[in-house]
């Protein structure tokens, strides 16, 4: 075990110490959290709950009770956070029980499960950015050393692995930093990687190795603040990783970073944009909705309509634990959006927008990123390329589209066609073709 990781694997071991100390067992986190019943947990007793945690904290619970249940279905909504008294994150808490649940498989079968979930996102990412994305621009974001930067640079711009099968969010992104005349480093693909997976899995070891390497490289540029776009990767190194070191930066979604220096911004928004909107919501990380509607509030003709939709999970895969719940909440919001009369439903992350976006080709609206919005109000147009090949519902139309780029790309069509059928027409948990209703 390096230096890196032993220190990580302790940091860990004395936080959940300091959560077995504090905790009361009230159960008020249990009491807030807006899943729990949806996953078909019985709430009438929230302390008990909560003591089931903490004896698996404590290495002695049973990975069947309504405790590790609870744990195994968190979808990071955060509500616990504000809820609790005791001065512990429930939301850490219940990841420490994940872990400890994964802890009692075999070390290989860990290492294993850790290994396969990096390698198919990691294919996904270089296929499916490498089809959208200048060879140059890929390759110099994903490099795993960045010790080239010529000059200080006022952030690092964290873009994590998955945005870049959505490229056209993050360049959009970059298009925002650059009118606001803020200087950036970008970091982003596998080889950057803040260690969710490897966490999941059970690896604390390879989570402190994989993470804590991308947290030095942060470091190593001086930026004083790194900015996060991906809310697992925010949630990760916030509350997992950087209480393990000393980075000496700050870290900050770049929503609430743009918002709150709009000033910068609206001078370049030369267009109006005539559409009423609704926003798909997550409230995991703290400041992004509320900074979303600022800014989209500061764009001319634009009308935000509110679809009084519950707001849960940080973005629409942490739903997985609670497929059907998230399938219901996709048939209601989509009947919502067209009861409402809208011109376009739009979201704020990258994992949302594959989930939904096939929709568009059945709904009477589009499907968009908020950051399609300012980069309109701004006279600035990135392709949605990911939309157009999953509303197409066919792989050979898809491979038909995509055969020179990926000559171009070098990659192979069977490769290709893999990803495609994975990563694009795979993630889809609300068929399509049928009309909502509330």
């Amino acid at each position: 075990m390096s230096d890196r990781e032993a220190a990580f694997v302790q940091c860990l071991d004395a936080r959940v110490d300091d959560i077995l100390r504090h905790c009361s067992a009230c159960g008020r986190c249990v009491e807030v959290c807006p899943t729990a019943t949806p996953a078909g947990i019985d709430k009438t007793d929230p302390a008990a709950i909560v003591r089931d945690v903490l004896d698996i904290l404590r290495g002695a619970g049973d990975p069947a009770t309504r405790g590790a249940h609870w744990a195994q279905t968190c979808t990071g909504s955060g509500a616990c956070l504000k809820a609790c008294d005791d001065g512990v994150n429930p939301r850490f808490m219940l990841a420490m029980t994940r872990l400890r649940l994964n802890e009692a498989k075999a070390e290989a079968e860990r290492l294993t499960a850790g290994q396969k979930a990096f390698g198919v996102m990691s294919r996904g990412v270089k296929v499916l950015s490498r089809l959208q994305l200048p060879q140059a621009f890929v390759g110099h974001v994903t490099r795993s050393a960045h010790a080239d930067t010529p000059a200080p640079v006022d952030v690092v711009m964290y873009l994590g692995c998955n945005v870049l099968k959505t490229p056209h969010i993050a360049m959009l992104c970059l298009d925002v930093l650059d009118r606001m005349g803020t200087s950036y480093k970008v970091f982003g693909g596998p080889a950057n990687c803040c260690g969710i997976l490897q966490l999941r899995a059970g690896d604390a070891k390879g989570a402190g190795r994989v993470g804590g390497g991308t947290v030095a490289g942060f470091a190593a540029t001086g930026a004083p603040r790194v900015l996060t776009w991906c809310p697992t990767c925010n949630i990760q190194l916030g509350e997992v990783l950087m209480p393990s070191t000393t980075p000496g930066f700050a870290l900050e979604h770049v929503v609430p970073y743009i918002a709150d220096r709009l000033d910068r911004l609206t001078p370049h928004f030369v267009r109006r944009v005539e559409k009423r909107v609704a926003l798909h919501e997550h409230p995991g990380v703290g400041g992004v909705t509320e900074g979303v509607l600022k800014i989209l509030g500061a764009i001319p003709g634009i009308e935000i309509v509110d679809l009084a939709q519950p707001r849960v999970g940080y973005m629409c895969n942490s739903l997985a634990p609670v497929a059907d719940f998230k399938r219901e909440l996709h048939a209601r919001e989509l009947g919502s959006a067209q009861a409402a009369g809208v011109d376009a439903l739009v979201g704020i992350y990258h994992a949302c927008h594959r989930e939904l976006c096939a929709h568009e080709a059945t709904q009477p609206f589009k499907i968009v990123n908020f950051l399609e919005l300012v980069g309109e109000a701004m006279g600035v147009e990135r392709p949605d390329l990911f939309k157009q090949w999953k509303v197409m519902q066919d792989v050979d139309r898809v491979l038909a589209e995509v055969g020179d780029r990926a000559d171009a790309a070098g990659l192979d069509i069977e490769t290709v066609r893999d990803v495609m059928v994975t990563h694009i027409l795979g993630e889809q948990p609300l068929p399509l073709g049928r009309s909502f209703s509330e």
